[in-house]
């Protein structure tokens, strides 16, 4: 218990930064409306590539028998890949959003507009007036 006293004591200033971070994080998350929000989460969660940099680098230096360093970097490379891809993914899902849709043509659509191709052809009238070739006088 002295130990992690001391170690407070030690850090104290960095202990007040990152509280003063995670306070000044939720005003500024606070604050983006909701329409900004998923953008920006898929693309902080698409930075997320460094966490899969530095976990690699953490197993690349550990040492072969340090097993909790290996599994923790395990770990920080499985979840940080899965971060980076639901970032995409999300990306992705949004932009399909603004992405105009084409309405597929089925069978009660072509059918539809035979209906009414045969109604407007019904509805032409058939008598042609006969055209009498000019009569010429010699």
């Amino acid at each position: 218990m002295k130990e992690a006293l001391d170690w407070i004591a030690q850090n104290h200033q960095t202990i007040y930064i990152v509280i003063l971070m995670i306070f000044v994080g939720i005003e500024v998350i606070g604050r983006v409306p909701s329409v900004l929000h998923t953008p920006l989460m898929s693309g902080a969660n698409a930075i997320h590539g460094v966490v899969i940099i530095g976990a690699i680098i953490v197993m690349g230096k550990a040492e072969t028998d340090n097993y909790l360093a290996l599994a923790l970097g395990f770990l920080a490379v499985v979840l940080g890949t899965l971060n980076v891809v639901g970032g995409f993914v999300v990306t992705d899902r949004m932009l399909e959003m603004f992405k105009s849709r084409k309405i597929p043509l089925n069978r009660l659509t072509i059918s539809g507009i035979a209906v009414i191709f045969t109604f407007l052809a019904a509805s032409v009238p058939t008598t042609v007036p006969s055209i009498n070739p000019p009569k010429i006088h010699a």
